[in-house]
């Protein structure tokens, strides 16, 4: 019997998948669409989202396959105004930030998801879902009724399955027309590193792809002053068009020759977040609960988050090991951490799309210069990195005490494996949970989670028992193995 139904197979649901199958729950994924995507707005996997893929044994050759462009450097008119370098934000992370498009990063998890044992299912639309008792019954467009468990929303921005639940997501928009394209450009740009020009007309940048041509560049053009003049949508040689004749427009080179366009599409962006994350047995996550904007590479990083968080307190409640209740926390931790991307990517997403005089200066005068400062670089680093994000003041948190607090994310810390071989902390989690020890610690460690969690010996020096999620943030820590019972009891919802 299906357990829980995933309704997308973009990187949320695939990762939700991966995840429950990892914990032993049988799972089914379905979306209405033909088959895989192609080609993808998202073309970046920031580090959070690196240890994610690292944690569901789906990252594969994503980091050899990726383009290395670690910096961002804009121009005013033909001089350069800032150039804000991506790198190591200082910890050890499973692969570095990584220009990559989010149909490969799909693919790879579409593989591992196979290797579990589970195929996403194409053209199989939901078109209406109901609650009765203890169970959702799924209607989809061949006409099959599906009972299940529990079913998860991961299906965009239009989300059905939001829509059957009676979840509302207010939002609002906040640009006209952008245009994006994936085009072969002959032209001698530095591939190193994503370029921008700030330009009257609106905001062009131009990002390296990787392509064994060498030369596949993704295109991003703010296009205002079409929109007023058509709200149309525009063809896709409309498209190809306005961008030939943008790219030497507001760049400034004039001898680039545009050919071979692998994709073209427009979009404008608005900011949604829904009400709440689950009503019963129904959840959202990824684009479904929250629509971002582009800028940052912060909305399928952040959806993919979601996923993780959210598949092993569902299979511990599958699995009767938890109460329901613990299923109240994903919201209670992932909702607070949307809200704050979404305030971050809409300021980011006003400065770039500005039109006012005042605005623009603030922008290239006064905020531009800031982003070249050294710390400057290493904030933004961070930031969208979401290295930092800590769950310390939700209900499974602990806001005071010594750091890392219970919440906090936990490196990849170097440990020894349970065939005493050496390995690292994240390569272990794998959907379940891990108590590091010091070594030759003895005791009976707490059965409330039996097979779902691994005992590992420290190899870092800290002499003390850390009780670590699946997910890679600290539940406990301490010495008395009888404290770690009564954090797993009363926190958690686990039995003794």
């Amino acid at each position: 019997m299906t357990e829980v139904l995933v309704v997308g197979a973009g990187p949320t649901g695939l990762a939700l998948a991966c995840g429950l199958r990892l914990a032993g729950v049988a799972v089914r994924v379905i979306d209405k669409a033909g088959g895989p995507a192609t080609s993808s707005r998202a073309n970046f996997l920031h580090a959070r989202g690196s240890e994610v893929l690292d944690r569901l044994g789906a990252l594969g050759s994503l980091p050899d396959e990726s383009q290395r462009a670690m910096s961002v450097t804009s121009y005013l008119g033909d001089r350069p105004l800032v150039s804000l370098r991506f790198g190591d934000p200082g910890l050890r992370t499973a692969a570095p930030p990584m220009v990559i498009s989010q149909a490969r990063v799909e693919a790879q998890l579409r593989h591992r998801l196979g290797e579990l044992g589970v195929e996403p299912e194409w053209g199989a639309a939901l078109t209406a879902a109901e609650q009765d008792g203890g169970q959702v019954t799924a209607v989809l467009g061949t006409g099959e009724r599906v009972r299940v468990g529990w079913l998860v929303g991961c299906d965009g921005t239009a989300s059905t399955v939001r829509k059957a639940a009676g979840i509302s997501a207010p939002g609002v928009r906040l640009s006209e027309r952008f245009l994006l394209a994936d085009v072969h450009l002959d032209w001698d740009l530095d591939r190193t590193g994503t370029t921008g020009w700030i330009h009257p007309s609106g905001l062009l940048g131009v990002m390296p792809m990787p392509h064994p041509s060498g030369d596949l560049w993704r295109i991003l053009a703010y296009d205002p002053e079409e929109t007023q003049h058509s709200a149309e949508p525009l063809t896709e040689a409309a498209i190809l068009e306005r961008v030939r004749a943008i790219l030497p427009e507001r760049s400034g080179r004039a001898d680039v020759r545009v050919s071979d366009p692998e994709w073209l599409s427009q979009f404008t962006i608005h900011r949604r977040l829904a009400d709440r994350y689950r009503a019963g047995r129904i959840f959202l996550a990824g684009d479904s609960a929250h629509a971002h904007a582009p800028f940052g590479g912060q909305g399928m990083l952040t959806g993919i988050g979601d996923a993780e968080n959210l598949a092993w307190k569902l299979a511990l409640v599958v699995h009767g090991k938890a109460g329901e209740a613990l299923l109240d926390t994903y919201e209670a931790e992932r909702r607070p951490l949307a809200k704050d991307v979404l305030r971050g990517t809409s300021a980011v997403t006003a400065m770039d799309v500005t039109r006012h005089a005042l605005g623009r200066f603030v922008r290239d005068r006064v905020f531009a210069p800031l982003f070249g400062l050294p710390w400057i670089q290493r904030k933004a680093t961070w930031a969208a990195s979401q290295l930092w994000v800590s769950y310390r003041r939700g209900p499974l948190g602990r806001p005071y005490g010594t750091v890392p607090r219970p919440g906090d994310r936990v490196g990849d810390l170097p440990c020894a494996g349970p065939d005493g071989g050496s390995s690292r902390l994240h390569a272990e989690l794998g959907g379940t949970w891990a108590v590091l020890q010091p070594p030759g610690t003895a005791g009976a460690f707490p059965t409330a989670l039996g097979e779902h969690a691994v005992v590992l010996d420290r190899a870092d020096g800290v002499d003390e028992l850390w009780l670590v999620r699946p997910d890679g943030h600290l539940a406990w820590r301490g010495t008395e193995l009888s404290d770690l019972r009564d954090r797993l009891a009363s926190v958690f919802g686990l039995g003794r």
